[in-house]
């Protein structure tokens, strides 16, 4: 019995300058991708071709793509016209990720690093910031896969490549679970937010207040909350019957968030909570401690990204 050829894998990388689109690259081409950057348009559909008349001849790998304003001929039209192309083939899985961040933090990215941007040689840096904001509007919102770097360090951003982007069996929807504090934003890039500040603070009872929602003592402070138990299974349940609608749907990635007050202790907890229950139902989970201002679940301390 034949079986249909397996579909090669093709991801373009793009996004703000600082956002950091060079460290995406870097981290596909960890992973087994050929990556390439700033490629003219033109020319891309020719990095996917096989090789012969015969496809059997040379299978083709994974193509990673970089692609940005400085791309010769550049419009968000243009963009969006390839990655159609792209998406019409039936030999290719074509995926367009965006990287976006703040202003504040594309500006300290770029006076730490002491570089000048691309769109703002001459000019200011908000300047840039502001003009490649307005090119790649469009193409943010055609986007398949949007991440915001603002809260992650270098080593969340490679991790959350690595899940959502192996070259293994997917095993269906790739998920994201963070947890954040409510006064400094919600995450841009989350599906599905949890208020978990009805629950008891930990940051109140002083032996609990320099601990995190990874430690036995506050874990357990918060599974005492009478109200714990039962928002916990209504969430799971949620999450977990939801999910073979979003495989259906089409969904690749799903990001779900827990916030509290000061994103150390509740919002931690809960996030560990049902990524381990996920993982236990055989879904891909990557957890992300966005506020929690410590090492967590492998994260690095906080550090910039790459400049772009």
């Amino acid at each position: 019995m034949s079986t249909a050829p397996a579909r090669t894998r093709i991801v373009l990388v793009t996004g703000l300058s600082g956002a950091g689109r060079s460290s995406a690259l870097k981290a596909l081409e960890d992973l087994g991708y050929e990556a390439v950057d700033n490629v003219p348009f033109s020319l891309v559909p020719n990095l996917v071709q096989p090789a012969g008349d015969d496809p059997a001849d040379e299978p083709m790998g994974a193509v990673a793509v970089g692609i940005d304003c400085r791309t010769r001929a550049f419009s968000a039209d243009r963009l969006e016209r390839l990655m159609s192309t792209l998406r019409a083939r039936a030999d290719l899985d074509a995926t367009l990720v965006f990287l976006d961040a703040s202003d504040s933090v594309l500006k300290g990215r770029f006076t730490e690093t002491r570089r000048r941007h691309p769109m703002a040689v001459d000019r200011p840096v908000q300047d840039g910031i502001d003009r490649e904001r307005e090119m790649l509007a469009p193409v943010r919102q055609f986007a398949d896969v949007l991440i915001d770097t603002s809260e992650l360090t270098g080593h969340d951003l490679r991790r959350l490549i690595r899940n959502q982007f192996h070259l293994g069996e997917t095993g269906g929807i790739a998920i994201t679970v963070v947890s954040f504090s409510f006064p400094r934003g919600l995450p841009r890039d989350a599906d599905t937010v949890f208020d978990v500040r009805f629950l008891r603070n930990p940051h109140y009872v002083p032996e609990l207040k320099p601990l995190t929602g990874l430690d036995a003592g506050v874990a357990d402070y918060i599974r005492e909350d009478p109200e714990f138990e039962g928002f916990f299974g209504r969430v799971s349940d949620l999450v977990v019957n939801l999910m073979p609608s979003y495989v259906r749907e089409g969904k690749a990635y799903l990001t779900i968030a827990f916030g509290c007050t000061g994103g150390r202790h509740r919002s931690v907890f809960l996030a560990e909570s049902l990524s381990s229950l996920l993982r236990d139902r055989g879904f891909g989970v990557t957890t992300v401690h966005r506020d929690a201002g410590v090492e967590l679940s492998g994260s690095s301390p906080p550090s910039r990204q790459d400049s772009d």
